[in-house]
């Protein structure tokens, strides 16, 4: 495995599709249609063996980074990266089938009404009006570790990135919290696993950036050794003082066990989002046509929970009743 910054080969798994690649990538009926969901899941049974067993290991027994990485997915010819995510595109859907492919191979991909329009794949590529914002599509600054969606009911087990065109100074960072309890203060994960914490809404979701918070939550939860995470570096407050204190003892916490990967075109990072926060470098975009492009999917593990919010793969839980702050 070639270094690339904090070296994951503990835990990240690299595997190599070099030529294998499924013999159909077409078809036209709409993502999230049955027929389009079936050779979907045909699809991902086209890939390499060993990428199949990966997941599905990944998928009942997770690492501890929470993390799953596979490079050498073929792209195929690219466009220049688009200058927003919903701009129109002249290119064929070989990205999108293989990343929604390999998403079902996990569970069931889904889409977010406010999130690019509910759209099961997602171009992250960096955009002028929000370059210093807390939203995926920022440059300039730091995102902060954040557990996706941790303010919704519905949200996603996994979420994917597959890096179409990567840029050699933006790191996506990983912290995972069966890393990071083992350095966090007794005390404070004592208050952590009690509901005495609640978040914002995403700004992305909302249109607007608002103060008003969402039900207590327990920041940790699970067994010894099973722990999971709903963390946003941003948005989540401590209730209390005390927990408070606690909050910023996970935060440290997660940022002395985090790692940083330069994505490249071709890797696709899966990321267990009950285990492990992401986030990102700063970094500078040319607005050219090369900057680094992503795109992502969410998946749930459990589609009929959302069901009552739910219409066919689209999530569509209202928000935004708080004024804007």
């Amino acid at each position: 495995m070639t270094a690339r910054g904090n070296e994951l080969d503990n835990v990240m798994l690299e595997h190599w599709f070099g030529a294998t690649t499924p013999a159909a990538l077409a078809s036209d009926a709409p993502y999230g249609d049955p027929a389009s969901l079936d050779f979907l899941e045909r699809t991902f049974q086209a890939f390499p063996e060993h990428v199949r067993v990966s997941f599905s290991a990944f998928r009942s027994n997770p690492s501890v980074s929470g993390a799953l990485l596979v490079r050498g997915i073929p792209l195929g010819q690219l466009p220049a990266t688009p200058p927003s995510p919903r701009s129109p595109l002249v290119k064929d859907r070989h990205t999108e089938t293989l990343l929604l492919a390999a998403a079902s191979g996990l569970g069931f991909p889904i889409g977010y009404a406010p999130e690019h329009g509910g759209d099961l794949v997602q171009n992250i590529v960096p955009v002028p009006a929000v370059a210093d914002r807390q939203v995926s599509t920022s440059s300039k600054v730091r995102l902060e570790f954040h557990t996706e969606a941790a303010f919704h009911p519905h949200r996603p087990r996994y979420l994917l990135l597959l890096c179409l065109r990567g840029d050699p100074s933006a790191s996506t960072t990983l912290s995972s919290i069966r890393e990071a309890i083992s350095v966090l203060e007794p005390r404070h994960l004592a208050v952590l696993r009690q509901p005495r914490f609640a978040t914002g809404v995403d700004e992305s979701y909302l249109g607007y950036r608002s103060a008003a918070l969402g039900s207590p939550f327990p920041a940790i939860s699970g067994a010894i050794g099973a722990e999971s995470v709903c963390f946003d570096g941003d948005l989540m407050q401590g209730l209390d003082f005390e927990a408070g204190q606690a909050l910023e003892g996970l935060r440290t916490a997660l940022d002395s066990v985090q790692r940083a990967i330069v994505l490249e075109a071709g890797d696709l990072l899966v990321v267990d989002n009950h285990i492990a926060v992401h986030g990102r470098s700063p970094f500078t975009p040319r607005f050219d046509g090369t900057d680094r492009w992503l795109q992502r999917s969410f998946v749930l593990d459990d589609l009929e929970r959302s069901a009552p919010d739910r219409v066919g793969r689209i999530i569509a839980t209202k928000f935004g009743t708080a004024t804007p702050a």
